[in-house]
């Protein structure tokens, strides 16, 4: 490791501060991954061996920890003690993340096999390894693949049992959450359009879109195609802009 230049390095203590791997592995991982940090971990995690490293036992005991008293499911309450046991705020982001990794169908639930098999898929089977990981976790949001992935899984995640719609106040909650990591200076104006004009729910398409508009087209909107095939409610979003003088048409600028 002494041969390293300063930035590898660094990023050899980084990983295995993260993963807990010996520095054997991470140089290996790390190589393999042309030294990109984020690539390695997924490498790293996606591995096996890491998988199968996992007691069973610990995270049956784990699982039995947060299990409700009355269904086999880790409900609200467990997830709040599990969030203090990690010493996470319920409302960080962090635990969509978790949530994404475990698969889980509904906010503020987890089956016995969502729970475990997301553990497992971390190769966590401790509440000092989870400790250990949530840097790793947290990190997954910087991955523009990734983000896509845990912004469109927020959508079934999010939404009430039954419906096909996101609830509009849930939906600007999501939405608060996931753009203050992917900054998108218009959400706040966005949110603001939506109480005023449309107090709907938000349709999976018009969520879908939504991320494609605030990645693709610049917050002065000098890029903006009105003959793309936007949701309506996205053109009325623009020309709601326009029309309070948020943006000042022609120019790209937000006021």
């Amino acid at each position: 490791m002494n041969k390293l230049g300063r930035g590898h390095r660094d990023k050899v203590q980084q990983f295995i501060a993260i993963t807990g791997a010996s520095e054997k592995a991470a140089l290996q991982v790390l190589k393999a991954s042309d030294w990109h940090l984020e690539g390695a971990f997924d490498v790293f995690y996606s591995q096996p061996q890491v998988q199968s490293s996992t007691d069973s036992r610990c995270l049956e005991t784990l699982y039995n920890r947060y299990k409700d008293t009355y269904t086999d499911m880790i409900m609200a309450d467990g997830i709040s003690t599990l969030c203090n046991d990690l010493m996470v705020d319920p409302q960080d982001i962090v635990m969509l993340v978790v949530s994404w990794y475990m698969k889980a169908a509904t906010m503020c639930e987890f089956s016995k096999q969502e729970f475990v098999g997301g553990l497992q898929s971390l190769g966590i089977d401790s509440l000092e390894k989870f400790r250990e990981r949530l840097p790793f976790i947290r990190s997954e949001l910087n991955d523009n693949q990734k983000f896509k992935e845990i912004y469109i899984f927020a959508f079934d995640w999010a939404k009430e049992k039954g419906q096909k719609s996101l609830a509009l106040d849930t939906a600007i909650g999501m939405w608060q959450l996931l753009f203050a990591e992917k900054k998108w200076p218009l959400v706040d104006h966005w949110c603001q359009f939506l109480q005023e004009k449309h107090n709907k729910a938000i349709s999976r398409d018009t969520w879908s879109q939504l991320l494609e508009f605030a990645i693709g087209v610049d917050p002065g909107l000098s890029n903006y195609d009105a003959e793309g095939a936007w949701p309506y409610l996205i053109d009325e979003f623009v020309e709601y802009l326009t029309e309070n003088t948020i943006i000042q048409k022609g120019r790209g600028k937000t006021l």
